[in-house]
């Protein structure tokens, strides 16, 4: 029997995929916008700042000095020698040949699924998780172990779920802290008791620290290479300038590797990407070497905000929220209005209950189903004052209006 033409099909791995919810809200927040409705975004996960001027006025200067064409496919050495110098100052023991600079941390992610796993083998997701992990897991053919942290454990991985969660397949952990979506940051000794079962079981860990710039109070960014000897060996950590110092659209990201993890990402990229644009390689030298006061600044307004948020979430009836101590999101629980009656009818999920509040309320937010956590939802505080008063408000209202 001769097989009927349909044109180009798509195979199953990738008829798999949903595309990223985060993109998805974010975009449909702007149609809507366009369209000319009163939209409030608390959707988007970047800052609402522009690029300091000094790293801008390095990639002016890039391209007027020519720095047009192609770069060594793992970054230029000035460059990798940057991020090395900063994990140093940080105590690992890096040169520029452990690191790779790709197009965005997530990139970098992908990367490194592709590399390091192999058909059936399994990576631990601990959940609320960032929305790509698992799909990337399943791009790589790996089987992502998704392992709840609710808000008991204040949206942490133990020691005892991690390990519980241990199989013979198990190949890689995936830690993100600060964590988008919840906002939480792990301590030194949670993260030296998750070493210790790491350790124990010889298992890759991919510590993704994008946001470890945004660290707010007393804790201090932590890096897990160096908890105890044996670990930098099986780490790679995972981070990049998008959040840190305003640059989503520049796509730089990197890897801290062992090297012979470094020299695969690089091969695997030189098929793919080759290196990220070339004059932005110098503007991002700049941002790592050069004056941080901007990030800092940056930093202090999401502070601020981050406060406001909580407070005007927590004022809600029924409405719970765990304290975000980093990056610049709140994941708040929303699973008490799940079940009640709006306009549309019964709001089933929380997707539906999304849906509801950016449809007859204006406001745009993420539902946690996209994170692996349904009946939350995460807000992101990138925003101005202006914007978060007015985005709680609407989803006050909104919430409200259930019966």
């Amino acid at each position: 029997m001769t097989k009927e033409k349909s044109g180009l099909a798509l195979n199953a791995l990738i008829q798999s995929i949903e595309p990223s919810p985060t993109l998805a809200i974010t975009a449909l927040a702007a149609q809507l916008q366009a369209q000319g409705r009163d939209i409030v975004s608390l959707s988007a996960g970047e800052p609402n700042f522009d690029t300091p001027d000094h790293i801008k006025e390095a990639a002016k200067a890039a391209l007027d000095a020519g720095r047009t064409g192609y770069e060594d496919v793992a970054g230029t050495l000035d460059l990798r020698k940057a991020v090395a110098e900063l994990y140093n100052s940080r105590g690992l023991d890096v040169t520029a040949n452990n690191v790779v600079v790709s197009c965005g941390a997530k990139h970098s992610l992908y990367e490194l699924m592709q590399v390091l796993l192999d058909p059936g083998d399994e990576v631990i997701v601990p959940a609320p998780y960032w929305v790509s992990y698992t799909a990337q897991a399943i791009l790589a053919r790996a089987v992502p172990v998704i392992v709840d942290c609710d808000e008991t454990t204040g949206f942490k991985l133990t020691p005892e779920a991690l390990e519980a969660a241990i199989t013979p397949r198990t190949r890689l952990l995936v830690l993100n802290t600060p964590s988008n979506p919840t906002g939480v940051v792990y301590t030194r000794s949670e993260l030296d008791a998750l070493a210790e079962v790491v350790l124990k079981h010889d298992i890759g860990v991919l510590y993704d620290s994008i946001y470890d710039m945004l660290i707010y109070g007393d804790t201090e960014p932590v890096e897990f290479a160096t908890l105890r000897p044996g670990l930098d060996r099986l780490t790679v950590t995972v981070n990049g300038l998008s959040k840190s110092h305003a640059m989503t659209g520049w796509r730089v990201g990197f890897i801290v590797a062992p090297v012979h993890v470094a020299k695969a990402v690089s091969k695997i990229q030189s098929q793919s990407t080759s290196n990220i644009t070339s004059f932005v390689m110098y503007a991002a030298a700049v941002a790592i070497r050069g004056d941080q006061e901007p990030s800092r600044a940056m930093k202090a307004h999401f502070d601020r905000r981050r406060l406001l948020m909580l407070e005007r979430l927590r004022a809600i009836p029924e409405v719970t929220c765990v304290e975000p101590q980093g990056a610049f999101y709140a994941f708040p629980n929303l699973g008490a209005y799940i079940g009640r009656t709006g306009p549309d009818g019964v709001i089933g999920d929380d997707l539906a209950l999304a849906s509801h509040l950016l449809q007859h309320h204006g406001v745009a937010l993420v539902p946690g189903s996209a994170f692996g956590a349904p009946g939350f939802m995460r807000l992101s505080y990138a925003a101005s004052d202006e914007t978060i008063e007015a985005g709680v408000a609407r989803i006050a209202a909104g919430l409200a209006a259930l019966t």
